[in-house]
C-alpha cells in the first residue's frame, strides 16, 4: 500500500468560505491522502470539519485524524513574542502545519517539539482459506 501526502498551500484556500476549505480538505482526504495544509484553520472551521465528517461517516469513509502544529511563544523573550504577534497580525492563520487524514490510514498523530509521528495502520492481511 502506498502514502500519499498533498500539500494544499495556505494561499488555495485563503478566499474560500469555511465550508469550501472543509469541503476542499475532506475531498481530498476521502481519496485516501493525507493533507499538509499550511497553516490553520480557524477553531471554529476545525470544529465544522469534525461534525461534517461525522456526518459523513459510511463503510468507505471511516473518519479522519487531525494534528495541528503551531509555533509556541511560551518561551520567548518579549522583544520575540512582540514579532511573533506582529508577523501573526500580518499574516493570519499561515502559520503552523494542519495535518488531516483518513482514520483508515491513521492510526494517530503524535507531536511534540522536534517531530510529528505519523502511525498507521496495517494493511489487513487476507487469510488464507482452509480447506477441508
Amino acid at each position: 500500500m502506498s502514502l500519499t501526502l498533498q500539500f494544499i498551500p495556505y494561499f488555495e484556500i485563503e478566499n474560500l468560505s469555511s465550508l469550501g476549505r472543509i469541503r476542499k480538505i475532506l475531498n481530498v482526504v476521502k481519496e485516501k491522502k493525507i493533507v499538509l495544509l499550511e497553516g490553520r484553520l480557524k477553531k471554529e472551521e476545525e470544529a465544522e470539519l469534525i461534525k461534517t465528517t461525522m456526518e459523513e461517516i459510511n463503510y468507505d469513509f471511516k473518519g479522519i485524524e487531525l494534528a495541528v502544529i503551531y509555533p509556541g511563544t511560551q518561551n520567548l523573550d518579549f522583544v520575540r513574542k512582540l514579532r511573533a504577534h506582529f508577523v501573526n497580525t500580518l499574516l493570519g492563520d499561515r502559520q503552523g502545519l494542519t495535518i488531516v487524514g483518513p482514520a483508515s490510514i491513521i492510526k494517530e498523530i503524535k507531536k511534540d517539539p522536534n517531530r510529528i509521528q505519523l502511525l498507521t495502520l496495517e494493511p489487513s492481511k487476507k487469510q488464507p482459506s482452509k480447506k477441508r
